[in-house]
């Protein structure tokens, strides 16, 4: 039996391909991967070949590692996945930029999106720019000095309705959805670094891209609103 902390397993869904993959996460590789391209699918909300594909597969992953599948990373590749942009300029008056004072713009940031995109899941949050001062910069110095910061961020998100779609067919496994990723997102990087998407999207959930704010759950013990915000300052 596998340890179900070495592995995780994935599913990618797009328009025209299927894929499922359990990756390991200790030798950096694929334990088992299968896909399926699909001809007659025109949109998500048919889902017909998704069920009969993982049908086929579930039992397989199971039996390999010798223990059920309760979570499943879910990368969508869609045209209909938001990207916005979103701002925030605020007077910092203790006249530095440190941990808690980012933590707290992005909170806000976080919030606001969540507010007016509220059909909206978040699957990415990132950060574009550090606006210092009227200076622009890709990352930020501990206790920099300056009485006004501007904070841009991107975030690419998803409908709730599709995530139900999917949520409801995984269910049938038994299966939730851990965590969601873009498909795009994933693939600009692994066309830059040359990796395949299952290693790409492992080392983007561990802090490949520096600027990405990794989200975690709140009920997580010892751990806030970001996992990993504090990598951003140089």
């Amino acid at each position: 039996m596998i340890e179900e902390t070495d592995f995780e397993t994935f599913l990618y869904v797009s328009k025209n391909k299927y894929k499922v993959f359990v990756f390991d996460n200790k030798k950096l590789e694929n334990l088992y991967c299968k896909e399926l391209t699909v001809y007659n699918e025109t949109n998500f909300y048919e889902l017909n070949n998704l069920s009969k594909f993982l049908d086929e597969n579930i039992y397989k992953i199971e039996k390999l590692v010798g223990n059920f599948i309760k979570n499943i990373i879910l990368i969508i590749e869609d045209d209909q996945t938001l990207q916005v942009n979103v701002a925030i300029k605020k007077k910092n008056y203790e006249n530095s930029i440190n941990q808690k004072c980012l933590e707290n713009n992005l909170i806000e940031l976080k919030d606001l999106f969540k507010e007016n995109y509220q059909e909206q899941i978040i699957m990415h949050m990132i950060i574009t720019n550090f606006i210092i001062n009227g200076r622009k910069y890709s990352s930020i110095t501990n206790n920099s000095n300056s009485d006004h910061m501007c904070l841009e961020v991107n975030f690419i998100s998803v409908s709730n309705d599709l995530i139900f779609l999917f949520e409801k067919l995984l269910q049938k496994y038994q299966i939730k959805i851990s965590e969601y990723m873009c498909g795009n997102y994933i693939k600009n990087f692994s066309y830059e670094d040359n990796s395949e998407l299952s290693l790409m999207a492992y080392k983007l959930r561990n802090g490949f891209n520096d600027n990405e704010v990794i989200l975690v759950p709140k009920n997580i013990e010892n751990k806030g609103f970001f996992e990993k915000f504090f990598q951003l300052f140089s």
